[in-house]
């Protein structure tokens, strides 16, 4: 794949985010074709849980979930007892949270957002005021200029083709 083509797919996602679609979504469903799944809507349906770090939650980045599910397209084992194939995959998902985490210094959304210090994982207990609150916020201009998000999806997006282009 060409930077060109991995270029257009990171501007595929930022452009599904910005359509209202979740960092997940936006990341899972432009690289989704390369596996087959050629109904968008599925994509969409499929990563839909994983926004604003797992259910609103603010833990595992969307972004970096919506890699860690094409990671699962991509060489992820579908026998129940294949240990090298989910060791495989499991490396696989720790290049790409290594390579996000040394880029962005955290994997956690919460974090990512400055709802939190950095490498203060939180927990679900105690998450007033951190956005725990299942309701996404209004998508205006004043949103997604103090949202990192955009750039992280396009990261995303660019760690993964390169890594599977290797």
């Amino acid at each position: 794949m060409t930077n060109e083509e991995i270029e257009s797919r990171a501007q595929r996602a930022v452009d599904l985010f910005k359509q209202g679609f979740n960092c997940s979504q936006a990341v899972f469903a432009s690289c989704a074709d390369i596996y087959g799944i050629t109904d968008e809507k599925l994509a969409l349906r499929l990563s839909a849980s994983f926004g604003g770090g797992m259910g609103r939650m603010r833990l595992v980045c969307g972004a970096a979930s919506g890699m860690f599910m094409l990671a699962g397209l991509h060489n992820g084992s579908a026998t129940p007892h294949d240990s090298e194939g989910k060791m495989a995959n499991y490396a696989f998902v720790q290049q790409l949270a290594g390579e996000f985490k040394a880029k962005y210094g955290s994997l956690i959304c919460a974090e990512l957002l400055g709802l939190v210090p950095k490498n203060t994982t939180p927990s679900l207990e105690g998450r007033e005021g951190v956005g725990f609150s299942p309701r996404p916020e209004e998508r205006t201009p004043e949103y997604y200029q103090k949202r990192p998000c955009p750039e992280m999806i396009a990261e995303a997006v660019r760690i993964y083709l390169r890594a599977i282009n290797e």
